[in-house]
This record gives structure tokens, C-alpha cells and sequence, in this order.
């Protein structure tokens, strides 16, 4: 993926649009505008120059370009009271009447979400990836999406995005081990079967990328290690407000050594993905004697004050934490944050991670649990299908008019592939 995105390609004519998203802060007036709407707004033109640092002339012309695409609205309603002359009126970004869809596809499921230009979760549904040829399932799953849209007859979808394991190319080709894919056309498949542009990026960047869209503003400059953890263990970092996508494809933690255990990796393996994964932490607790299905039973009992149910869920934690504080003093970031349900489904073992962590780190570290909470997928989703839309606002709605223009035909295409 490219590390900047600064201008999109230029609008072609036929075939789906895929857009490689650039999973970045972007300082262009457009962006900074729409930027300061969404985390600020309403916001006073003057106020909106002092926090992006353009002048005023610039923002008055961007404003008035985004409220022309409606992305952008004048607050009438909150114009100061006594004012002379023309009313000073502030801006915000609308809520209505478009909405993205964010596609999050699983080892074993697959969220579908639409949100609102925030970011906000309108809707969501689950469904089963399912195994077999990338083809049927994508299209089963683009099929899935396009009736879930169907539920918001008056707003407009401007774009999927979809966020999976794997490596993924500019294109949205996909490669996925665990799911058996080679170069499955991940955007393709998607953009014929809704008819509307697509993105497609790795899941723990995406991941990444929604905590600089969506999480706190913290300095822009600094720099951010994210850790998820569930059935995979990937890491991502963020420097300077960008994700770094490096070209090889996302990096694994799961063949890393785990450290010494007692409960976890019953068979001894030695890796980390034998001793943390959710499947790995299943068979820990079945060799154990303990009969769970998942990782969220185990929590479960763990909560109710299973003794062997909290001291599977501790030690994964120390382990987790072990790793973290040993990676962290690699790349040394000004902060960690935690994502995935092996950090959230039992938060009690927060702390434990949050130990071990400062036990095998030479530095003391800003350790944080992300603000997505259990809906990071969802939010992985959304920050890839908004990422172009916050990069280039007036670009990605030309890109829009183009997929949709051709909607229909590409509809008739898909069902008759998938027939």
C-alpha cells in the first residue's frame, strides 16, 4: 500500500473502483476542513483556521465546496444572537444522508456494519465466513452486504471498505493462509456485487487506523505500537499520523516464543499462537479438564470465580504482556494500545498484561486499551471504508459517481457469475 495518499487516481471507466486507502492523517485543506468538522463541529470558520492552520480565505472556500457536495452543513440555528451584518454562522460535518459500509472478514465470521460519515455504527450483522472457493464466499458476502444496505432506503452508500488478515496488495487482492486464499480479488468481487468503490486493507492496520481516526487526538508526531490479540496476534505501528504498511505485508506475532508456561501450550510447542490464540486457550483448558467451547465461556466461568478459568485468563495475559514489553522496547513507541477480545472479553486480567509488560520493558510505556472496546472490528471497518473519504473528500465522491453511474450493469454482471 502506498504510504501517502495525498491525491486519488484518476476516475477510470470501466471495471469496479478499487482505491488503495492510505490508512493516514492527511493535511490537505480539504481533509483538515472535514477533519475539524467531525471532531469539533459545529465549529466557527475562524476557529476551524486556527486548529488546521490554514488561513481564512482557504477554509471559507473549502467549507463552501464541502456544504456544495453535502458532506458539510451550516448550523442557521446556532448563529450568535445581536450579531451585525452577516450572521456568523458555524459549520459541522451531516450525519445524513450518507453512510459507508465496513466489511470485517473473519477466520470463522464476518461482521458486516454501516456507519455514518463519523464513523458511527448505524447497524451491524454476523454471519459465517464460511470455507470453500474466495469467489462463492466473497460473493456470498458481497450479496450479504448489498441486502443489509438495503435497510436504509434514504441515505446514500458512498463506499465499502473491508478489512481481513493476510497481505493485500493495491489492488485488493488478497492473500490469506488461513483461509486458503492466493490473490483472491477481495475489491473486485466486492465492488461488482455492490456497485459502489471499495478498499481493502489488513485488519490489525485497519485497526490501527481507526485509533488515529477515532480515538483520542494525541500528538500527531508521536508514534503508537497496536497489539491485537484474539485468534490472530499482529502488530501494527504509527508514526507521525500514518500506519506503516510495509511492503512485505502486515506482521505476524503467533511464531514468536511464548516464554515459559504452566497451564497454556499443553503440547509444548514453544510459539506464541499455541499458547494465546482463542483456539490454543480452548485446548488448554479442555486438557485441563475444563469443557468450553470459547474464549468467551471461559470468561464466563471466570467471572463466576472458576479458579482454573482465571488462571488460564491471567497467564494468557502475562504472556501477552511478556511479548509486548520485549517488542516495545524494539520499535519504542510513546504508547501501547490493546485491541481485540483477548484483551477485552475479561478485563480483570488487564492488569496482569499491564505487569508483565513493565517486568520485561526497560522503560516505563503508556499502556491503554483501545476506545473501541469489543466493536474493533467495527471499527476497523469503518476507518477503511472512510479512509479515502477523509483523505480526499471531493475526490472520493467523483470516484462515487462513477461506480454508481454503473451500478446496475455491474449488479446484472455479478448475479449472473454468481448464477
Amino acid at each position: 500500500m502506498p504510504a501517502a495518499l495525498h491525491a486519488l487516481p484518476p476516475v477510470r471507466d470501466t471495471g469496479p473502483t478499487v482505491i488503495a486507502p492510505g490508512l493516514r492523517i492527511v493535511d490537505a485543506p480539504a481533509a483538515a476542513v472535514l477533519r475539524v468538522a467531525r471532531r469539533e463541529g459545529p465549529v466557527f470558520r475562524d476557529v476551524a483556521a486556527t486548529r488546521t492552520g490554514l488561513s481564512a480565505p482557504t477554509v471559507n472556500r473549502h467549507v463552501a465546496a464541502l456544504i456544495e457536495a453535502g458532506l458539510l452543513r451550516e448550523r442557521t440555528d446556532l448563529a450568535p444572537a445581536g450579531a451585525v451584518g452577516r450572521p456568523r454562522l458555524p459549520f459541522e460535518l451531516r450525519r445524513e444522508p450518507h453512510l459507508t459500509a465496513g466489511v470485517h472478514i473473519g477466520f470463522r465470521t464476518t461482521t458486516i456494519t454501516a456507519h455514518d460519515l463519523h464513523g458511527r455504527v448505524l447497524g451491524g450483522i454476523r454471519t459465517r465466513t464460511g470455507g470453500g472457493d474466495a469467489g462463492e464466499v466473497l460473493r456470498a458476502i458481497g450479496s450479504r452486504v448489498h441486502r443489509f444496505l438495503a435497510r436504509w432506503p434514504g441515505r446514500t452508500p458512498l463506499w465499502a471498505g473491508v478489512a481481513l488478515g493476510g497481505r493485500v496488495d493495491d489492488l485488493g487482492r488478497v492473500d490469506h493462509p488461513l483461509l486458503g486464499w492466493r490473490a483472491a480479488p477481495v475489491g473486485e468481487l466486492i465492488g461488482e456485487q455492490l456497485g459502489l468503490p471499495v478498499s481493502v486493507a489488513p485488519h490489525v492496520e485497519s485497526m490501527a487506523a481507526a485509533e488515529l481516526s477515532f480515538g483520542p487526538a494525541d500528538d500527531p508526531h508521536g508514534s503508537t505500537l497496536y497489539c491485537y490479540a484474539r485468534e490472530m496476534i499482529g502488530v501494527a505501528l504509527t508514526i507521525g499520523g500514518a500506519v506503516h504498511n510495509p511492503s512485505t505485508g502486515p506482521g505476524g506475532l503467533g511464531h514468536l516464543p511464548s516464554g515459559p508456561t504452566e497451564l497454556l501450550d499443553p503440547r509444548g510447542t514453544g510459539r506464541l499462537s499455541d499458547a494465546v490464540s482463542d483456539t490454543a486457550l480452548v485446548a488448554a483448558a479442555g486438557a485441563h479438564g475444563l469443557e468450553v467451547r470459547s474464549t468467551a465461556a471461559l470468561a464466563e466461568l471466570a467471572a463466576g470465580g472458576d479458579p482454573l478459568a482465571t488462571s488460564l485468563l491471567r497467564e494468557r495475559a502475562r504472556v501477552l504482556g511478556r511479548a509486548l514489553g520485549h517488542i516495545a522496547d524494539v520499535v519504542n513507541p510513546d504508547r501501547i494500545v490493546l485491541g481485540g477480545q483477548a484483551f477485552t472479553e475479561h478485563r480483570a486480567a488487564l492488569r496482569d498484561v499491564a505487569g508483565a509488560v513493565a517486568e520485561h520493558s526497560a522503560v516505563p510505556r503508556d499502556l491503554r486499551l483501545t476506545a473501541a472496546g469489543d466493536g474493533i472490528q467495527q471499527q476497523a471497518a469503518a476507518a477503511v471504508s472512510l479512509d479515502v473519504l477523509y483523505a480526499d473528500p471531493l475526490g472520493a465522491l467523483r470516484h462515487h459517481a462513477r461506480a454508481t453511474s454503473g451500478r446496475g450493469s455491474g449488479r446484472r454482471r455479478s448475479a449472473a457469475a454468481h448464477r
